[in-house]
């Protein structure tokens, strides 16, 4: 409960929490330091997040048959450790055993067309039967097929809201038969329903649990895009599917294969680069959570560097919506690092997300 408290916590996200485990040793030290620190950074009357609603978040999801994995425990996904902001918990509903398999992520637009539809779902179909699980966002359009395709193999949904509840309304019924014989992640409290700024931090899990991610249709200010450079700044490889240079939905595609991402016509290819799917990744031998040394190492920047990379950040935002991943080629950051600025920046009330990837400054 204590490792659930502190990153609940207001103001502590991935990095924060490793950061704070590293430097008190224990969840409890960090906890009880947490209203010294949040005076220190200008926050008055900090309080850590209640014991009560975490009970109450443990309750929920075990209502809702779900689990919580812990960073390094045995069926917290090992390749999704090896990102520099993992999730320090996650929950799970549906079979653990899936998360150690080797994984491709497949993504797309959500208002695809129906060539672009069959193509993620052939896609799917016969890379799962070739021995990979599928992993998507379970959006409607081409997430929606990817996971269809793969059940009899085997699919991951990563979801921005709760591994209860169903986002688009549409995909209920997909969502209860992954629930039954896939697997559903999140990081967010069951019962949260899905707000903007939950999708970018989604999109990371996604590519982070794979070996490569595949965009099948994709706007030049997508989500999709987003993932993909995610991909990268993870070390992840990013492939395409080509489409035609009219046609809007597969502007980020062609873009995407333009600066590099290998292009791909059918299953064969991502075989033919990538290799047979391997053999199952070894969980982790604990059944507890890891000892603080064994955790990810948060990226120390002096405060002068950030308050700095923040004013530019602010300086490039105006009245009208900018897409995120316009302000990553702007100021030349890797997206990962762009989006831990735009969620501080967010906590402290100077931007807010909208639809579509859109950071507008408030007032």
């Amino acid at each position: 409960m204590t490792w659930l408290r502190l990153l609940r916590s207001r103001r502590v996200g991935p990095s924060t929490f490793y950061r704070l485990m590293h430097e008190y040793g224990c969840a409890e030290a960090a906890l009880a330091a947490l209203p010294r620190v949040a005076a220190e950074a200008g926050v008055a009357d900090y309080q850590p997040f209640p014991r009560d609603l975490a009970a109450r978040e443990l309750a929920a999801g075990k209502r809702c048959g779900a689990r919580l994995l812990a960073f390094g425990e045995r069926h917290y996904p090992a390749v999704l450790r090896a990102i520099s902001d993992a999730p320090p918990l996650l929950w799970a509903r549906g079979d653990l055993t899936l998360a150690n398999r080797p994984t491709l992520a497949l993504v797309g637009a959500r208002n695809a067309s129906s060539l672009g539809r069959r193509m993620a779902a052939r896609l799917s179909g016969e890379l799962s039967a070739a021995g990979h699980v599928i992993a998507s966002g379970l959006a409607r359009g081409i997430d929606a097929e990817a996971h269809k395709s793969a059940l009899d193999g085997g699919t991951i949904a990563v979801v921005a809201g709760g591994v209860d509840v169903t986002y688009p309304q549409e995909n209920a019924a997909l969502m209860a038969r992954i629930a039954e014989g896939g697997l559903i992640l999140s990081e967010e409290p069951p019962g949260l329903q899905p707000q903007a700024r939950h999708f970018p931090k989604r999109n990371r899990i996604i590519s982070g649990l794979a070996r490569a991610v595949i965009v099948v249709e994709a706007g030049a200010r997508s989500g999709s895009l987003i993932t993909a450079r995610g991909a990268l700044d993870q070390g992840r490889e990013v492939m395409a599917v080509p489409g035609h240079p009219f046609d809007a939905r597969a502007s980020g595609c062609n873009l995407l294969i333009r600066d590099g991402a290998t292009l791909i016509r059918s299953a064969e290819d991502v075989i033919e680069a990538l290799g047979p799917a391997p053999a199952e990744i070894a969980p982790a031998v604990r059944a507890a959570p890891v000892a603080p040394a064994d955790l990810p190492r948060a990226p120390e920047r002096p405060q002068e560097e950030t308050r700095a990379l923040h004013a530019r950040i602010l300086g490039l935002i105006g009245p009208a919506p900018v897409a995120e991943d316009q302000l990553a080629r702007d100021l030349s950051l890797p997206a990962r690092h762009l989006a831990e600025n735009l969620t501080s920046l967010e906590l402290e009330g100077r931007i807010a997300r909208q639809p579509g990837g859109l950071i507008v400054k408030t007032a």
